[in-house]
């Protein structure tokens, strides 16, 4: 490891991947917030359940299963841990840390799955 070699991402450049990643768990907790209204919809016989019955059986094929539905609203779930897991990274100053090899994760890994927690060489090699 030569001198210049970066251990820890300063402090702009961990804001930067906190806004992201605040952004990200916004969405992703609106989305999973509409899953759960999928679910609790599916099993009322209220005026939600009316005319879309009959557009729902000509789409058949295109629309998803309560029990698909509530697959994704986990994974969904699990997503929102993973990013809720990264802040608590970026305040105990752990953040962008392999851990398996304890060098930088890249910023392009990081923009693009802000909740990595190995870098790709980690990854890979891990396959």
């Amino acid at each position: 490891m030569n001198a210049e070699e970066k251990i820890r991402y300063n402090k702009e450049e961990l804001q930067e991947f906190k806004d992201l990643i605040l952004k990200k768990l916004e969405k992703a907790q609106k989305d999973y917030e509409l899953y759960k209204s999928l679910l609790s919809h599916e099993d009322t016989n209220d005026i939600m359940d009316t005319s879309p019955t009959f557009k729902v059986l000509e789409e058949g094929a295109n629309v998803l299963s309560k029990e698909e539905i509530g697959k994704i609203a986990q994974r969904q779930l699990k997503f929102i841990s993973h990013l809720q897991a990264a802040l608590m990274r970026i305040e105990t100053g752990t953040y962008g840390v392999c851990r398996e090899t304890g060098k930088l994760i890249s910023k392009e890994r990081l923009k693009a799955v802000p909740h990595a927690t190995l870098s790709m060489d980690a990854k890979m090699n891990r396959k």
